[in-house]
């Protein structure tokens, strides 16, 4: 029998061993082809307006993608190196030297990764137009997709993979030499030390993750800056990782250590052995519930904050673009140009048509404020009105002759306590006039251009400045079903140019905000399930190796009298320990880090992102409880025959 066909064997015969870390890796080959794939796509490149935005976020989120799948590949191979280190020990008894040994292993982990990238590719072959469905839904295109076989997508996967299984498998191999016989037969039995009870690192780790909560949720004050922004939460990120690396390897002993005090409880049932498992092997894990808490928690975060930004554009698009049409007025000539384009659309009919008068002028104001206002721009109280009315806003001013209202810059979170009694001095080329704050609005009727800051004068005030300073006039127009404006869009687009630092029509805005959310939620979306199966794959990984050195401990449990189904809860509890403990804490860290981005976003675009947030956080549990029930079964198939 030759060292292939050995391997071979071993595979068969230890598949129920490799078939999560196996599948894993497919699922990574298939995700990875996926992203190859639509990246090389012609198709879905044409019918989309942001293809090269499109094709750097998948570059990119490939790079990213190779490193976490190629930090597991290397973690999952060494870890069955080292699981199956007894039979790797008899093999030496027999005769085999280390050299043929680790031929033997790098053979198989070869097998296996050939094997799982040619299932990977047919996979992700046949679920490519899948995928690219839900992309194309998602950024809300009407494109067909053909069934189709990308080469290149092909080619760079296959060189990926064998690259990093290439990789790994060497490790493998050098990883035999680094035992001897002793450890191979041995490292099993040698078990871990009872940690000791530190309440003094246990109370500092509490502390760290309460200051950094605290950092994470405190208010912004009124005037912030970078250096705040890179000090405060820097700080809270370092207190938040090491207070969750002490709150694993001390506040749980701590916590487990007293469970074992109150008697009548630690003696009841499988307790005893449950509590006892789980403080031999709590410091042994602490490390990798650490990462699982803090990726699961910034996982979270990345797919509640994206689908957030994707869940709320129509709202944002609204806020940046409010009429579906804006131009600045180049002439009668070219006016019509435009009003014709707009007024053949008959799927689209126009709602309201309005001229807005603008006045550009310089101004200084009575207070600092942390914000470039120059040049200001004057609107008049009545085309305001008018306009907050087109766009069905309950927001209207009156103003007397020198007084004005502030429009609230859009991506600001000035209050109305800002302005309150102060004044702007508006400086023209024969004088200035003084004009109090009376009022602040939140309505904007143009299109973002920075600076965006819009003054709304009373009629006679706008009067008497348009007389010494021309006004530009904005052509704008609202339309039905703007959402759908695709055509009219773009022939607008193309004659009106760049009179914003935004689109001239709300519906580029929008869809363009469209296509990058989506395309940013699907990779989050896949990159995020690759980490729930890594992550849930570790833990599985680990609960095996423990169910396999804990076999002994059963069936003694198992002589003494406990039968089987009170076993199989004593695995329901310890498992759903080293399952829920760390996603818990990745979900509170998510909670409070959402919570602060939840209330900064809504402040900016106005809107609840409650049920994005929690929906991020639903995905992940389910994932989870996934892999948590194939867990029980499977420790219970081992331990309890």
């Amino acid at each position: 029998m030759t060292l292939f066909s050995l391997a071979r064997k071993n595979i068969k015969g230890n598949f129920n061993n490799y078939f999560v870390y196996f599948a894993t890796l497919v699922f990574s080959t298939v995700i990875y082809y996926t992203f190859t794939s639509l990246q090389y796509s012609e198709k879905i490149q044409e019918s989309i307006e942001l293809s090269d935005t499109m094709s750097f976020m998948f570059g990119v989120s490939s790079i990213i993608l190779i490193l976490f799948v190629a930090i597991f590949i290397l973690y999952s191979n060494s870890f069955f190196t080292r699981k199956r280190k007894k039979e790797v020990g008899l093999y030496a008894i027999l005769g085999l030297r280390k050299k043929t040994i680790a031929k033997m292993l790098f053979y198989e982990n070869l097998i296996m990764g050939i094997i799982a990238i040619v299932i990977g590719i047919i996979l992700g072959t046949l679920l490519s137009k899948l995928f690219a469905m839900i992309l194309i839904k998602l950024m809300g295109s009407i494109a067909e997709v053909d069934f189709g076989i990308s080469i290149l997508a092909i080619t760079q996967t296959v060189i990926v993979f064998m690259v990093i299984i290439l990789f790994t498998s060497v490790q493998g191999y050098r990883l035999i030499y680094r035992f001897t016989l002793i450890e191979l037969f041995y490292d099993e039995k040698k078990g871990e030390q009872i940690p000791k009870v530190s309440l003094i690192s246990a109370v500092i780790g509490v502390i760290l993750l309460v200051v950094s909560y605290w950092l994470i949720l405190k208010p912004f004050p009124d005037e912030f800056t970078t250096e705040y922004l890179m000090k405060n939460y820097g700080i809270a990120f370092v207190a938040l990782v090491i207070g969750t690396h002490l709150f694993f390897r001390s506040v749980t002993v701590y916590l487990l250590r007293l469970s074992q005090k109150n008697k009548s409880r630690y003696y009841r049932g499988t307790r005893i052995i449950e509590i006892s498992r789980l403080l031999f092997r709590i410091r042994g894990n602490a490390r990798t519930f650490t990462v699982i808490a803090l990726l699961s928690s910034a996982t979270i975060c990345f797919l509640g904050a994206t689908y957030s930004g994707y869940y709320s554009n129509e709202k944002r698009a609204e806020e940046v673009v409010p009429f579906s049409y804006s131009h600045l007025s180049k002439g009668p000539e070219f006016d019509s140009q435009v009003e014709s384009i707009i007024k053949a659309d008959h799927r689209h009919p126009i709602k309201a048509q309005l001229d807005i008068p603008v006045i550009q002028v310089k101004g200084i104001l009575s207070f600092q404020l942390d914000y470039d206002i120059n040049p200001v721009q004057l609107i008049s109280e009545s085309t305001f009105n008018k306009a907050a009315n087109a766009l069905n806003k309950d927001e209207t001013v009156s103003l007397s002759r020198n007084q004005a209202a502030v429009i609230q810059p859009r991506f600001t979170e000035y209050t109305k306590s800002v302005f309150k009694g102060e004044n702007i001095t508006i400086q023209l080329p024969q004088g200035s006039s003084e004009l109090p704050f009376v009022h602040m609005v939140e309505s904007n009727v143009l299109p973002f251009d920075y600076p965006d800051f819009f003054l709304v004068v009373s009629n006679e005030m706008f009067a008497e400045i348009a007389k010494k300073e021309a006004p530009l006039t904005y052509k704008v127009y609202e339309v039905e079903n703007e959402v759908t404006a695709q055509a009219t869009s773009k022939k607008v687009n193309k004659l009106v140019g760049n009179d914003f630092q935004v689109s001239s029509s709300f519906y580029t805005e929008y869809k363009q905000g469209k296509e990058g959310n989506a395309i940013t939620l699907f990779i989050f979306g896949f990159l995020g399930l690759v980490f729930l199966a890594a992550s849930g794959s570790i833990i599985y990984f680990k609960q095996l190796t423990e169910a396999n050195e804990a076999k002994g401990h059963y069936e003694i449990l198992r002589k003494i009298g406990v039968n089987k189904k009170d076993i199989r809860k004593s695995i329901k509890r310890q498992s759903l320990f080293v399952f829920g403990l760390p996603l818990t804490v990745g979900i509170l860290h998510s909670c409070v880090t959402l919570y602060f981005t939840s209330n900064f976003i809504s402040n900016l675009i106005g809107i609840n992102l409650i049920f994005p947030i929690l929906t991020a956080i639903v995905f992940f549990v389910i994932i989870y409880a996934v892999y948590y029930v194939l867990t029980v079964n499977t420790y219970n198939r081992i331990v309890n025959k």
